[in-house]
């Protein structure tokens, strides 16, 4: 299924395209896919280039699948079952050079995923980040170390069937896409002053 933006302006086809289902084909990403998607991730900008990201990747079948998926919440368990892959996202709190706190580490793993998606989107994939899951439980499972967070996780694969979800979730599903009005979101001069390039 595809939903593409209803945008005012011109945009770029990823960017259009770009959507986060909760309906999830169980046809397999392949291999090359996935690290098509990680080397995406690796060339996003960071501050200083200190490339705060790490990832924890499970494909379904697998025990680090398993271990993921048990880090969701209920909400999230009811549909990210059917997703061939579960990704988590960590971010390294200090400076590789001084051990320093870095300050930007979530902001530039955040620009880590959105390159993923942007691939994920390239490849006729699709992705549903989450921040619905327990941090806690991961540190626990993973052995993830002293001074890395878990930030957020992600269900990966190709579209599947909006009939099999929850009601609830499946009329968000069919339902068209909605932003805010850049007026509202886009300032100059003070905050909250629309901007009269828009």
């Amino acid at each position: 299924m595809k939903k593409p933006a209803n945008n005012d302006y011109p945009i770029n086809e990823l960017s259009r395209e770009r959507w986060s289902p909760r309906a999830f084909s169980d046809d397999p990403v392949p291999a090359r896919f996935i690290a098509s998607l990680l080397e995406a991730a690796r060339w996003a900008p960071s501050a200083a280039n200190e490339q705060p990201w790490r990832f924890i990747i499970g494909m379904k079948g697998d025990a680090t699948w398993d271990l993921l998926y048990s880090t969701l919440i209920g909400w999230n368990q009811q549909w990210a079952d059917q997703a061939p892959l579960l990704l988590l996202i960590i971010g390294k709190e200090k400076n590789n050079s001084n051990e320093k706190s870095n300050q930007w580490y979530a902001y530039d793993c955040g620009q880590a995923m959105a390159h993923l998606t942007l691939e994920v989107t390239n490849l006729g994939l699709y992705a549903h980040q989450m921040g619905g899951f327990s941090a806690e439980k991961a540190v626990e499972l993973f052995a993830i170390p002293e001074g890395f967070k878990p930030l957020a996780m992600a269900a990966i694969g190709y579209s599947g069937n909006a009939e099999k979800l929850p009601e609830e979730m499946k009329k968000r599903e069919v339902a068209p896409r909605e932003r805010k009005e850049l007026k509202e979101l886009v300032f100059s001069g003070k905050f909250g002053e629309p901007s009269k390039i828009i």
